[in-house]
């Protein structure tokens, strides 16, 4: 009994983390009767999955990646003193920012360009972002060679991350198939940590 709930528990909360919103409740089983009716619980209210949290903390693996060589090649003794502490833990730790706390989840301006917020790349246009409701910033593109793409196996399941084909920066995951009105089937799901918005469009034209 105790196996199926966390395993209801971890589905829920993996089905909810990189895609559309999803309330992040389970039921738990009553001890009572099955015409009890049954509780509905907060996840962050169930005692003992604290280890949850390093979700948003814990360093993905990524296959074939730690052999790759970017033209900016700083040292994480150099990243360190031009990024912000978590700064550094989302592009040099891979890590994740929380859901819906990202300064651009809602940011749609006209015209500009996210750039890498660790080497300030050129990644994405204004144009290619979109509503999509899973928290954290969505395109639908990015420019061309901007981002390279690795496969992330982390967390017992299967992604593809993607990262600043400059720096090498974690950027976040990309997904593909969910119906989106977009011009591609894709959704780049990307941490507003990991990126700096910069206006106009010279740089990206560039």
């Amino acid at each position: 009994m105790r196996f199926h709930r966390l395993t209801t528990i971890l589905r829920t909360f993996t089905t909810s983390l990189g895609h559309r919103s999803t309330p992040i409740i389970t039921k738990t089983a009553s001890r009572y009767p099955s015409s009890s009716p049954s509780r509905i619980t907060p996840l962050k209210a169930i005692p003992g999955l604290s280890f949850l949290g390093s979700f948003f903390s814990s360093t993905a693996q990524s296959q074939n990646q730690d052999n790759m060589t970017y033209p900016d090649q700083r040292s994480d003794q150099e990243w360190r003193a031009v990024l912000s502490p978590e700064q550094f833990r989302i592009l040099r730790q891979k890590g994740t920012e929380r859901p819906g706390t990202g300064e651009y989840d809602s940011h749609y301006p006209a015209q500009g360009v996210y750039n890498c917020a660790g080497c300030d790349a050129p990644l994405y246009k204004a144009t290619h972002k979109f509503k999509s409701g899973c928290g954290w910033p969505a395109y639908f593109d990015a420019l061309p060679g901007a981002v390279k793409r690795f496969t992330d196996s982390s967390f017992g399941m299967e992604r593809t991350e993607i990262v600043c084909n400059n720096c090498g920066g974690h950027l976040g995951h990309v997904f593909k198939g969910e119906g989106f009105p977009t011009p591609t089937d894709e959704r780049h799901c990307v941490n507003s940590v990991s990126l700096r918005f910069q206006e106009g469009e010279s740089k990206a034209k560039a």
